[in-house]
């Protein structure tokens, strides 16, 4: 099993092109092709960057052809509830997506509601992948919480490990989860973003920024290897956390 597994890419439709393209994929039928390899999202396809609605276009026929593996990010899952219909606000990115949507005629607009409540509602929380040796969550997944889902699986997969309270700018305080983990299997995540990959124990996050002027980063499994292209937006230093050593 040689899985590509792709970080968070919010739009960022130019650097996922660019990183599929540097890895070998082909785009002759519009979609990325690899004969030997197979691609793998670990949620926020969407929000804040420029071309939300070209990245859900593509995760979507690729799911439809079951020629990829995706899980839902926090973001795929407030751009779900949106759709719904739910009151959900339009912040932290979400307003750049609805504006790309109220661009379009409605018919246009129906079928990508259409397309992604589908992708969201027939993909799982998190993927157990090559049996058991290769998992796929957004913010990750502690080893207590493997093989189960229930309500507490979402909010960590989807949130991280928050503690209830919330940081200066309003983002929930997260606890380093990773540094706790001590399973085999290889937990690969996004959710955040990190200047350069960041590989604790046999967990590693690859959102490395590209919305906020950093990089979109791929985990090569089973060689272990990061590919990454360089984002065309602007660096956003204060986006990027960093962890004690």
């Amino acid at each position: 099993m040689k899985i590509d597994v792709i970080g968070d890419i919010h739009g960022c439709y130019e650097e996922f092109k660019k990183l599929t393209e540097k890895m070998g994929y082909q785009w002759d039928k519009g979609l990325p092709y690899h004969p030997e390899r197979t691609l793998a999202f670990v949620g926020d396809l969407t929000d804040r960057g420029p071309h939300s609605l070209q990245v859900i276009s593509i995760v979507y026929s690729l799911h439809q052809k079951k020629e990829a593996y995706y899980v839902p990010g926090n973001h795929c899952n407030k751009l779900y509830r949106y759709f719904l219909g739910n009151n959900v606000k339009l912040l932290h990115g979400l307003e750049t997506t609805a504006a790309e949507l109220a661009a379009l005629p409605e018919e246009e607009r129906l079928r990508y509601q259409s397309a992604f409540i589908r992708l969201y509602e027939e993909s799982q929380l998190y993927r157990v992948l090559d049996d058991g040796k290769l998992i796929i969550a957004h913010a990750g997944i502690k080893q207590d919480l493997i093989g189960t889902m229930n309500k507490r699986v979402k909010t960590f997969v989807l949130y991280g490990d928050i503690t209830g309270e919330v940081n200066e700018d309003g983002t929930p305080v997260r606890r380093d989860w990773a540094k706790e983990y001590k399973g085999d299997a290889w937990i690969v995540y996004g959710h955040t973003p990190v200047t350069e990959p960041r590989w604790v124990n046999h967990t590693i996050n690859i959102d490395t920024g590209a919305v906020f002027g950093g990089k979109l980063t791929a985990l090569r499994y089973p060689e272990m290897v990061t590919v990454s292209v360089d984002s065309g937006l602007p660096f956003v230093e204060e986006k990027f956390r960093s962890f004690p050593d």
